[in-house]
């Protein structure tokens, strides 16, 4: 009887040590999850939106912003900035850049352990494409 009791708060030890590391582990994929897919929504902007600039025929700014913010906020996963540059003229290069900004839920934990972690975590994404000319 005493045997089987041991065994069982050997079983218990183990778990306590594995739960909070595996829930680290869960938070910090969940955190990398969020990053990578925010910033493919932000290079599929930043494409979708320098291509429809570079085929507009007038407003090629206007255009390019117009469709990547529209592209930004079909799914949203932390916040987005568009800023577009150049175009005006057959030729002229068109820079789309989507900023997107996301939370870190891992950087509370993170501090209790003396590890220093950004509360946002954040990129740019940029695309160019040339105006075409008609």
């Amino acid at each position: 009887m005493f045997r089987r009791l041991c065994r069982r708060t050997a079983e218990l030890d183990e778990a306590a040590l594995a739960l909070p590391v595996l829930l680290l582990v869960s938070l910090a994929l969940v955190n990398l999850a969020l990053l990578g897919f925010a910033a493919v929504n932000a290079g599929n902007a930043a494409e979708y939106g320098a291509r429809m600039g570079s085929v507009a025929l007038a407003n090629q700014p206007g255009e390019a912003y117009s469709a990547a913010l529209t592209k930004v906020n079909a799914v949203r996963v932390g916040s987005y900035t568009v800023s577009v540059s150049g175009g005006g003229r057959p030729g002229a290069r068109i820079e789309v850049a989507v900023t997107y900004r996301v939370p870190n839920y891992f950087g509370g934990l993170a501090s209790l352990f003396g590890v220093s972690t950004p509360s946002q975590f954040q990129g740019t994404a940029r695309a160019y494409f040339r105006q075409e000319g008609w």
